[in-house]
This record gives C-alpha cells, sequence and structure tokens, in this order.
C-alpha cells in the first residue's frame, strides 16, 4: 500500500487521470489524500468530483476555498458565479444532490496523530498546534453540516484577523475556515491577512509565510497543504506544499508519504486562466 498526497486539482480531470497512471495507483490498494480545492477553474470539475467520491475510503479530501464556494452556490443559486467559475457542469448534473452531500462531509483537516501528520488546504497561525487545529476544524465541519446554508452564508468576511480567547461562535467558525481554507501569509502573533497571493520572498514584515515563523506551535508535525500556486512545490523542515499551479499552466503533483526517497512525480498542465485566486 502507498499513500500519494495530491495537490489542487481545480477540475483538471484528464491531468489527474494521466498522474494517477504515472503512480501506478491501484484503488484496491493504495489511498489518495487530495490537498482541496478539487474543483474550479478548470475543465472537469464534475468528472474530478465523481471519480474522488467513487475512490471510496480510498481517497480523502480536506475541504478548499473553491470546494466550499460551490457549496456556497449550490445553497444560495442567488449568490451567483464569478467570473473564471467553471461549476456550470456540476450544477446541472443529475447527480448534483448526491454529489454535494458527500462533498458536505469532507472535512477541513485530517489529522493522523499517530503518524503526526496534517493535512489542510492553507495554513495555519503559529499559535495552533495541530491538534488545535483539528478541534477547529472538528468544530467547524460539524456547523457545516448541521446547517449548510447558514454556516456558508456566514462564511464571507476576513475579520476577526487574530485568534482570541472569548471569540463568538460565529467569529469563531469564520477564522477557521479562513485560515485552513486561504491563509498565506500572518505575523508571528497569528494577525493573518488574507489579500497577499504573491510569491512568499514579496512579502512585507511583520507578515510572512504562515510556515516560517519560528515559534510556530505546529513545527513538529508533517503538515501536508495546497491553495498556493505562486509558492509552488515546497519541501522543508516537515512543510509539504502540493499546489504547483496545474490549472494555471503548472503542473500537477503528487509525493508518496510513506517514501523519503521517492521524487515527486508532477504531470505539466494546460494552461487555463492566468493567476488570479
Amino acid at each position: 500500500m502507498a499513500r500519494y498526497a495530491i495537490g489542487d486539482v481545480q477540475g483538471c480531470f484528464d491531468e489527474l487521470q494521466t498522474l494517477l497512471q504515472r503512480l501506478h495507483f491501484k484503488a484496491d490498494r493504495d489511498q489518495l489524500l487530495f490537498a482541496g480545492d478539487l474543483v474550479n477553474r478548470g475543465p472537469k470539475s464534475l468528472q474530478v468530483l465523481r471519480l474522488v467520491r467513487d475512490l471510496g475510503s480510498n481517497a480523502r479530501t480536506v475541504l478548499g476555498n473553491h470546494d466550499l464556494h460551490l457549496l456556497a452556490h449550490c445553497f444560495d443559486p442567488a449568490r451567483g458565479l464569478r467570473k473564471g467559475d467553471t461549476l456550470q457542469a456540476v450544477l446541472e448534473a443529475p447527480d448534483r444532490n448526491a454529489l454535494v452531500d458527500w462533498l458536505l462531509q469532507q472535512p477541513l483537516a485530517i489529522h493522523d496523530a499517530s503518524r503526526d501528520e496534517l493535512l489542510i488546504h492553507a495554513g495555519l497561525v503559529p499559535q495552533w498546534s495541530a491538534s488545535d487545529a483539528a478541534a477547529a476544524a472538528e468544530e467547524a465541519s460539524q456547523a457545516l453540516q448541521a446547517d449548510p446554508a447558514g454556516f456558508l452564508a456566514g462564511m464571507y468576511g476576513n475579520e476577526p484577523a487574530q485568534w482570541r480567547a472569548g471569540l463568538s461562535r460565529a467569529d469563531r467558525l469564520l477564522f477557521t475556515v479562513n485560515v485552513l481554507t486561504r491563509l498565506r501569509f500572518c505575523t508571528a502573533e497569528g494577525r493573518i491577512d488574507l489579500k497577499l497571493k504573491c510569491a512568499p520572498d514579496r512579502a512585507a514584515p511583520p507578515l510572512a509565510p504562515w510556515f516560517s515563523h519560528g515559534a510556530r506551535r505546529s513545527a513538529g508535525t508533517r503538515v501536508v497543504f495546497g491553495h498556493w500556486s505562486a509558492l509552488g512545490f515546497y519541501q522543508r523542515d516537515k512543510v509539504l506544499g502540493l499546489d504547483s499551479g496545474c490549472v494555471w499552466g503548472g503542473s500537477l503533483t503528487a509525493v508518496n508519504l510513506d517514501d523519503p526517497q521517492a521524487p515527486p512525480v508532477s504531470l505539466a498542465c494546460q494552461s487555463w486562466q492566468a493567476i488570479d485566486e
């Protein structure tokens, strides 16, 4: 059995199929762990959702910001699609409701305590350990499943910008979603910035990549994430970034999580859109 982590697919079904062939993936033996953003911006989000769902327990995914955006539109069509969205085929699919129900059950974080490994879509604030992040993610997942329409309606906004004791439940949930699905840069004190999308060396202090702060409580845990196409593939000090910009003309990347000697496997993708997440 091999465990493969795969970066943001974003509807690039053909590339995903070819990548799985190159990995010699066997659905009755191996497991796939997706870093979120299965859908949107690429041409075949519907096929990607069906493929990952149909793999059952041999594929697990965390929710990314584009996955949540799809859910938000499903529960409130008046919100409207954005320029560049490629979700119409999902919205019109005969199995749309089954796919939405399946997507709602996917977590915001997967914490494997036995391996000291955490899979998320975006980032962590320095004040969170892996178990803190997992607990916050679980609270948000339960809220999403209990009241999808209400949760998704309250999901938009950039405040609060810092975690603190005494946050209201609504603020706590919004902060959790923003960190786990949108974060790239923050300060050492955990103040988040959700507007910057640039390469990591272009942020002005005190902002820095979330994984670069020396006092980060999750530093002892292997953290696997996606979301940051301008960062590209990144592997250092138990941090594994897998968004190599597939839908933006980069590549789709997979890593064997259980073989430290195995090189990443990347498949060049056709450019669909200019970089603008």
